[in-house]
């Protein structure tokens, strides 16, 4: 079977340092007709069983553990066996959300997963979060970015836990050196390219 990828958008609220807000995020769903890999468990447990539509789930991926990217995850894991993979460096995050719950399996920079015949590749981005990972998925043209690059720049940095300098250095030095025609899909809103995204660098720092 081919791989696909496979979009929902599932709504609740991101709360941090104090502030709540509503938001709308993207659930990213990876693999064939068999199995496949969720990228970002957020809000809605149900809507994400519903579009996995029987497939045997091998993998929850956090792209980092802002409330919002992984609220529905335990939930999700604990009725479909998955593990749930972070990078580490975003445990101080995770425990504001599932103190009692922690992630099953780390995930390192380099390290490769494969769902259907496709690989993963794990690309530590810190600055919108420490652990913030991207996923580049060559075969399908296609890198996941969570909240490190946006239509239009990059994820937040005003909140604990950020720093633009260095989400500046993870999207020169990591993202921006993928293939201009790569699709960039994000954890919030609409997909772009690396192409389109490229030309805007210098704006970017000058903010």
């Amino acid at each position: 079977m081919t791989a696909r990828i496979d979009h929902l958008v599932t709504s609740g609220t991101f709360s941090l340092d104090g502030g709540t807000w509503d938001v709308e995020n993207n659930v990213w769903i990876v693999g064939d007709g068999a199995e496949a890999v969720v990228i970002d468990a957020a809000h809605d447990a149900d809507a994400i069983l519903e579009a996995l539509d029987g497939r045997t789930l091998r993998a929850i991926i956090c792209t980092h553990a802002h409330n919002d990217h992984i609220d529905a995850a335990p939930a999700l894991a604990s009725r479909t066996g998955a593990r749930i993979h972070l990078h580490p460096d975003d445990l101080p995050l995770w425990k504001q959300t599932h103190p009692d719950t922690p992630p099953d399996v780390d995930l390192t920079d380099g390290q490769v997963l494969t769902i259907a015949g496709v690989d993963l590749t794990v690309l530590h981005t810190p600055g919108h979060a420490p652990g913030a990972v991207c996923l580049y998925a060559p075969d399908l043209g296609t890198v996941f970015t969570g909240d490190t690059l946006f239509r239009g720049g990059p994820g937040a940095t005003g909140r604990s836990f950020s720093d633009f300098p260095t989400i500046i250095a993870s999207i020169r030095d990591r993202l921006l050196t993928l293939p201009p025609d790569t699709v960039v899909r994000t954890g919030h809103g609409d997909s772009t390219t690396i192409g389109e995204e490229a030309p805007h660098l210098p704006e970017w720092l000058s903010r």
